[in-house]
């Protein structure tokens, strides 16, 4: 596949993930990471972390009336260290076995939030959350289904601006570590500025219809596609 064809795969993943992560909270990282994983594996996780924040800035500041902000503090509090593990994941594994263990993040993430049990947003379960997301996201990019776990039986208002919060300040801090550990480059960032379009198409439309789609039935077809993704990154090549 050529790098035209290629990058408008991962365009039309990015729009479409911005839609749905718009729409639901979840979902952006569980879409995108897995096609980037198959075509480019070389942008992730930092052209990932990239997209995601304008897109959680833009769905916590519009429904910002309704953010958890002590759910926030103790998820941030939580997730320093474990951004300090995942970057250590990401400069000891070869690009293989990173592509290997963002398929098993997917997978796990996937029947975590089928099967696991309810979570309930107190003190010491958003510092464990916290800790887990800032291990998988700074080592893969994908963070969210352990918060969505943790807040999936409150209100989607709720839900969704609280996470996108906890992603923001997650995201920055996890940049800035892989920035001064040299983990970021050009072509990645060129990668996210070439895909914000897509990115801001997906958010708007997520806008006009999130209060009108059926939140069970998108939520259900993201884990399927993030699962059989995940799946496939899994088997060696």
């Amino acid at each position: 596949m050529n790098e035209i064809a290629i990058f408008a795969v991962i365009a039309a993943a990015t729009g479409i993930a911005a839609f749905v992560q718009g729409a639901i909270g979840i979902g952006f990282a569980l879409i995108v990471a897995p096609v980037m994983g198959f075509l480019r594996p070389d942008l992730l996780p930092i052209a990932l972390l990239i997209l995601m924040l304008p897109l959680n800035f833009y769905v916590g500041l519009r429904e910002r009336d309704a953010i958890d902000w002590k759910g926030v503090g103790w998820i941030s509090l939580g997730r320093l260290p474990g951004t300090f593990v995942g970057l250590w994941i990401l400069v000891i594994m070869s690009a293989a076995s990173l592509n290997q263990l963002i398929g098993a993040s997917v997978v796990i993430a996937v029947l975590a939030a089928l099967f696991a049990p309810v979570f309930h947003p107190r003190a010491g379960s958003c510092m464990a959350v916290g800790a887990i997301t800032g291990v998988t996201e700074t080592a893969t990019g994908i963070g969210g289904p352990p918060l969505a776990l943790l807040y999936q039986h409150r209100p989607g208002p709720i839900l969704r601006s609280t996470i996108a919060c906890c992603f923001l300040i997650g995201e920055i801090v996890s940049l800035i570590i892989l920035a001064v550990a040299g983990q970021v480059h050009v072509d990645q960032l060129l990668w996210a500025i070439y895909l914000l379009p897509a990115l801001a198409i997906g958010s708007v439309a997520s806008r006009i219809v999130h209060h009108r789609i059926d939140a069970k039935r998108l939520r259900q077809g993201v884990l399927l596609f993030a699962l059989v993704s995940g799946v496939l990154l899994l088997i060696p090549y």
